[in-house]
């Protein structure tokens, strides 16, 4: 049987295991969410951290709080932040439920039990030795979990977009950017509706990728600075009470210089606490990247498919096996796992849709789904950057062009009577094609057996490089 040792809330004691270093309060909450064993992202544990070190570090400037306790409420944040905490692993020690209370008090209260008894421990107390050092009157003062929950919302995803997210793109468009280049002279025919078209470049359908993803990358921009107005300041439902003078700022401050992103207060603390908007248009912003990622590579698993009874005019680099039961098949299953990502992420913004939804979460002067609509932002952020760079090095800088086989789709297409039409009218091209579809003969040789027009001219006019100029 685990060691305990015995804590006490304002509900009363509570038995905790010896060697944690959250308390009640957090004891309580493992009790009564045995939801589903999914505990906060660390993500969020961080960023949660991160906010009470600034506040401690504002309220130690303002002498509000004594230095050596400042002091060591920063020391044991830092350590949340930098996953240093001793006896076990940060799951170990924030072992709530998503799925609690839904302004993620419980969670707020693991942090502020977890700093005060390391702090203690780092002052020489024993842990929950609250006279020393107190979770609500210490750690959480001048805060509210109203404010905070929303505010490590703010600052972890957009720490995670700008430093993980937003490379992982940059990267996947570099490389789509030098494909295009790359595979600039490969002449294809194109395809609308799945039907053969006019000819394309396949460097101009990689062009496309490129442009595809730079914009996904431009629309998290508003989503980033949105993000970055925070609601620390506003505590319980917006007015502030209970927060001194210019502490939203100094913890601003303090965050943009760990950071380096432009955390400010928010204009507005009523929206701040009682509305999700922010991390719903976040939300959206990553949907765009997904989708646009989930497109190319389901274009490029169709333009690999084969690899001779299909388009086969890429050759994806082998990566395993594909098959436990035919030998020597290669299936793209990095197109499948980016394709199941982009999936998933629309999952997780229909969830934070839900919750920011009025009558859902968004309830009166607080939304009370914060932990849900945290999780799912961060999840989609951390599958989006994990998946680009998979996808990037496993994928596209191994992609090779099939030239024979594009030149001979080329010539088969029915669609290269297009060029012809100007010159020939619409009804007579469309004659011609119709024909060679009957007879298996390529409009080439249509025009040539009816002298159609000069095989200079035919030759000219049917250059498929030539018309995709």
């Amino acid at each position: 049987m685990t060691d305990t040792r015995i804590e006490t809330d304002a509900m009363g004691d509570m038995p905790v295991p010896a060697d944690a270093l959250y308390g009640a309060s957090t004891a309580r909450a493992v009790e009564n969410f045995p939801i589903s064993g999914w505990t906060m992202p660390r993500e969020f544990l961080r960023a949660l951290a991160q906010i009470k070190a600034a506040a401690a570090a504002a309220h130690r400037q303002a002498r509000r709080l004594d230095p050596a306790l400042a002091d060591a409420i920063i020391a044991a944040a830092r350590e949340i932040v930098d996953g240093k905490l001793p006896l076990g692993s940060l799951e170990k020690h924030f072992p709530v439920d998503v799925f609690q209370t839904g302004s993620g008090t419980s969670t707020n209260m693991n942090a502020n039990e977890v700093i005060a008894n390391r702090a203690c421990q780092l002052l020489g107390a024993s842990a929950g030795d609250k006279a020393r050092v107190h979770p609500n009157d210490h750690v959480n003062m001048g805060q509210s979990s109203n404010d905070v929950i929303p505010t490590a919302l703010h600052v972890s995803a957009a720490v995670a977009i700008r430093k993980s997210l937003i490379p992982a793109l940059r990267a996947l468009q570099d490389a789509l950017t030098a494909k295009a280049k790359e595979f600039d002279s490969v002449v294809k025919i194109a395809r609308t509706h799945l039907m053969d078209a006019v000819p394309v470049r396949l460097g101009q359908e990689f062009s496309g990728y490129a442009a595809q993803i730079d914009g996904a990358i431009r629309g998290l921009a508003p989503a980033l600075d949105r993000l970055c107005e925070l609601a620390i300041g506003g505590t319980a439902v917006g007015t502030g009470l209970n927060a001194p003078a210019g502490f939203a700022q100094q913890v601003c401050t303090q965050l943009v210089q760990d950071t380096g992103l432009p955390f400010r207060p928010a204009a507005n603390y009523f929206e701040a606490l009682a509305a999700r908007d922010a991390a719903l248009y976040a939300s959206g912003a990553l949907k765009s990247v997904a989708i646009a990622m989930g497109k190319i590579a389901s274009d490029i698993r169709l333009l690999g498919s084969g690899p001779r009874c299909g388009l086969g005019e890429l050759s994806l680099p082998a990566t395993q096996p594909g098959s436990s039961i035919m030998p020597g098949k290669v299936n793209p299953v990095l197109c499948e796992s980016v394709i199941q990502v982009a999936c998933q992420v629309v999952g997780c913004d229909a969830a934070i849709t839900a919750g920011a939804t009025g009558g859902v979460g968004g309830l009166l002067d607080l939304n009370v789904a914060v932990p849900l609509i945290a999780v799912n932002l961060l999840t989609a952020i951390r599958l989006l950057s994990s998946a680009a760079l998979a996808f990037t090095s496993k994928c596209i800088y191994g992609l090779a062009a099939n030239e024979s086989r594009c030149r001979e789709l080329i010539e088969q297409s029915l669609s290269l009577v297009t060029v012809l039409a100007p010159r020939i009218g619409y009804d007579r091209a469309a004659a011609l094609a119709k024909q060679a579809a009957l007879t298996g003969q390529t409009i080439r040789q249509v025009c040539l057996e009816q002298n159609v027009l000069l095989a200079e001219e035919l030759n000219a006019l049917l250059d498929a490089r030539a018309q995709t100029e």
